[in-house]
């Protein structure tokens, strides 16, 4: 009878230690110390504890800062998931500390160093991944990288197969030690809010080098646009088996090739990529957006910035891209519950065969007829050997001028470089009209360049442009009846077409014409 009391005992002291362990309270990883809030909106704050648990949140300001504090409570549901929504604060460079507790299990938590300012999202593959470390002038951008109000959240998780709660990652204050690691294009956009705005910024980088954007969009976002059925068959039908096989046969080749250049003394072809591991990376089709973005959601933002595409300029791709970049923006809108601020970069001048980079840098003009949207311009700025270039200075201060401009309402030179707005044919000559160009166009170096004409035969012929204002006017003394223009259509153009404010031109066509390389891979 005593054993089997104390094994009785034993049992519920076992019980109870259970669920005491049970009890639980956590904030999600995006919520830590250092982080940044966003000014004059609604703050969302959530997390997790015992079903049924009143949890309560309390902001309070400083000591003798004069300011308010703001304390809320909500109900953890049957799945442990609380939320609850802050009213709007201003601007805050005092530190905040934000409490948290639990009714059950008296269980409390406290975080500090918290700002309130200016909160954007970047996200992308490696040129926005790619971090300050390794862009232009690395040591003089460390050494004065004294900047503790701008800070910096990177997210940290993998792909899924399935949208996740929470994320990993922690939010870092910019100092000489920390910068290098910090997302250059976010980075130096950052620090240009923060001199001209003069309040925190926080800045959230959730990107992976050499990702398409079909991972970052979600799968059902995708599932919705017919001209999408291609690329939701291609992840339906992945099979990993005939995946491999086709890689070893890949990887045979390339020891091959690899072999006969060192024999020729001529430098190695590149090796090729393992589709399997690279499909698991992604998570496939919505991959990323389930383990990188979903769990963001709502953390309360001003807007994102995105900087994509070289992926998906791979023959048979680059034309899809007019549909998947507004797909993933209209998405992550819907999914926030707000038409926030989106800008993008347009890929840059680099040395690429096929016109697919032509069709995502086409892809991203187009995506301009969504509101509130913004595309920086950097055909001028790129390296035609690298795909990563390292003036990323330049990029962060130009997607600055689009937001200051904007979002912000303040007066800048130009938010944009010169886009085609119109396009007029008067017998041989055709007129193009540009929009971001009302103190006139330029021509940086020289005559202008970049212009090509076609008759009706399709064939293209180098062009003579002037410019007239705000329009530029274009012939050839070989074709008497033109019906298409292109502007600066190649990977790396030779172009200088720019406005007064010293930002260049996009490229574009005014045809629709079918592209040889996407059809040939169809």
């Amino acid at each position: 009878m005593i054993v089997k009391i104390n094994i009785l005992s034993a049992s519920l002291m076992l019980l109870i230690a259970g669920t005491v362990q049970a009890a639980e309270l956590k904030l999600a990883a995006v919520f830590s110390d250092h982080m940044v809030l966003q000014r004059d909106k609604q703050v969302a704050v959530w997390g997790w504890a015992d079903a049924g648990a009143e949890v309560t949140v309390e902001f309070a300001p400083s000591a003798g800062s004069g300011r308010a504090g703001q304390k809320k409570s909500a109900r953890a549901g049957v799945d442990g998931k609380w939320m609850m929504k802050f009213d709007p604060m201003p601007a805050c460079a005092e530190p905040l500390t934000m409490e948290v507790s639990s009714s059950i299990g008296n269980l409390k938590s406290k975080i500090g160093d918290i700002l309130v300012g200016e909160v954007w999202l970047g996200s992308g593959q490696s040129n926005m991944a790619m971090g300050v470390a390794r862009a232009r002038d690395f040591e003089t951008e460390k050494t004065t990288a004294h900047w503790p109000l701008i800070r910096m959240f990177r997210e940290e998780s993998s792909g899924s197969k399935i949208p996740q709660l929470d994320c990993k990652g922690k939010w870092v204050a910019c100092s000489p030690e920390t910068v290098g690691s910090f997302s250059a294009t976010l980075y130096f956009f950052g620090r240009e809010l923060y001199r001209e705005l003069k309040v925190p910024v926080g800045l959230i980088n959730s990107s992976v080098g050499g990702t398409p954007i079909e991972s970052w969009a979600s799968a059902e976002a995708q599932d919705r646009v017919p001209e999408l059925n291609a690329v939701t068959k291609e992840e339906t039908e992945f099979d990993p088996v005939a995946a491999k096989a086709t890689y070893e046969k890949a990887l045979s080749r390339w020891k091959t090739a690899v072999a006969k250049a060192k024999a020729d003394g001529k430098p190695a072809p590149r090796k090729p990529k393992d589709p399997v591991e690279q499909h698991n990376r992604k998570g496939g089709m919505g991959g990323l957006f389930n383990g990188k973005i979903a769990p963001l959601i709502p953390y309360t933002i001003r807007g994102a910035v995105w900087y994509q595409g070289e992926a998906n300029s791979r023959p048979g791709k680059g034309s899809l891209y007019q549909y998947q970049l507004p797909a993933l923006i209209s998405d992550w809108r819907s999914r926030w519950g707000e038409d926030f601020a989106f800008a993008w970069v347009q890929l840059p001048n680099f040395k690429r065969e096929g016109e697919g980079w032509m069709l995502v840098r086409e892809a991203m003009l187009k995506t301009l007829r969504l509101p509130q949207t913004g595309m920086v311009i950097t055909v001028d700025i790129g390296d035609s050997g690298n795909i990563h270039p390292e003036n990323k200075q330049e990029v962060g201060r130009r997607l600055s001028l689009w937001a200051l401009g904007t979002v912000y309402g303040q007066k800048v030179a130009a938010i944009s470089g010169p886009l085609p707005t119109g396009n007029e044919f008067r017998s041989s000559d055709v007129v193009i009209s540009f929009t971001h160009a009302s103190d006139g166009l330029v021509a940086k170096d020289g005559a202008l360049k970049g212009f090509v004409i076609a008759g009706e035969d399709r064939q293209w012929k180098t062009a003579q442009a002037r410019i007239d204002g705000n329009k530029v006017i274009i012939s050839c003394p070989d074709i008497k009846k033109p019906v298409a223009v292109r502007y600066a259509w190649e990977a790396d153009p030779v172009c200088n077409l720019f406005n007064r404010a010293g930002l260049p031109a996009s490229p574009f066509r005014t045809d629709d014409w079918p592209v040889l390389s996407e059809l040939n891979e169809k």
